[in-house]
């Protein structure tokens, strides 16, 4: 059987590196996607030194053209993925006085970003896998925090998103989720990004709920 592939949308050292690490402990091919070149050279070096198959992709997800060509590199290199998971999130405080320019800024990487990466691997090829997208939400889009409207507003559209490609895919045999941070990520905490990342091999193994809340 040949090897499964993840690709982790918003690699770094908090939750998405830790995502990818969980799968890749599984046996999966991680692929990480994110902004910096440079961070992401030093990711690929993590993941090697602890014996695990990585490759890195660099791509601005704020950016259509630039997610379709991130896709089509992966789908060259690794061929079809698996498991789709985007972590991305602007999750500093408003800028203040927040204006429309702001609020847009952060709907492009939290929301759209989500939405062209979604479209870029639900491919007849991908339903054929059985593939799986799993998203990373918020509990301000339940209960907001001051000075984080951005982030309501953004973790709301996530929520929203998650269940309507979860409706609309799941006929296709691609199963889409989300889960539910409900507390800022901190190492050595209950928020740790390790504990958190269980909750997606969870929801990956499971492929039940379209929601999953870690509070």
């Amino acid at each position: 059987m040949s090897k499964k592939t993840i690709v982790v949308v918003g690699a770094g050292q908090g939750l998405g590196n830790h995502v990818a690490e969980r799968f890749a402990r599984e046996d999966f091919r991680v692929v990480l996607v994110a902004r910096r070149s440079d961070a992401l050279a030093e990711y690929k070096k993590e993941f090697e030194a602890k014996g695990y198959e990585v490759s890195t992709v660099a791509c601005d997800v704020t950016e259509a053209e630039s997610v379709k060509a991130a896709f089509s590199k992966i789908h060259a290199e690794v061929g079809t993925p698996d498991v789709l998971v985007y972590n991305v999130g602007i999750t500093t405080p408003d800028a203040q006085p927040l204006d429309e320019n702001e609020i847009l800024r952060h709907f492009k990487a939290d929301v759209l970003g989500a939405f062209s990466c979604i479209k870029a691997v639900a491919t007849d090829e991908f339903a054929e896998k059985q593939g799986a997208i799993l998203l990373t939400g918020g509990h301000g889009c339940i209960n907001p925090y001051p000075g984080y409207l951005c982030l309501a507003i953004d973790k709301s559209a996530i929520r929203g998103l998650t269940l309507a490609m979860h409706n609309d895919l799941a006929p296709k045999g691609i199963y889409v989720g989300t889960v539910m941070v409900g507390g800022s990520i901190v190492k050595g905490t209950h928020f740790d990004p390790a504990l958190i990342a269980e909750k997606y091999w969870q929801m990956y193994q499971e492929r039940k709920d379209w929601e999953v809340r870690y509070e």
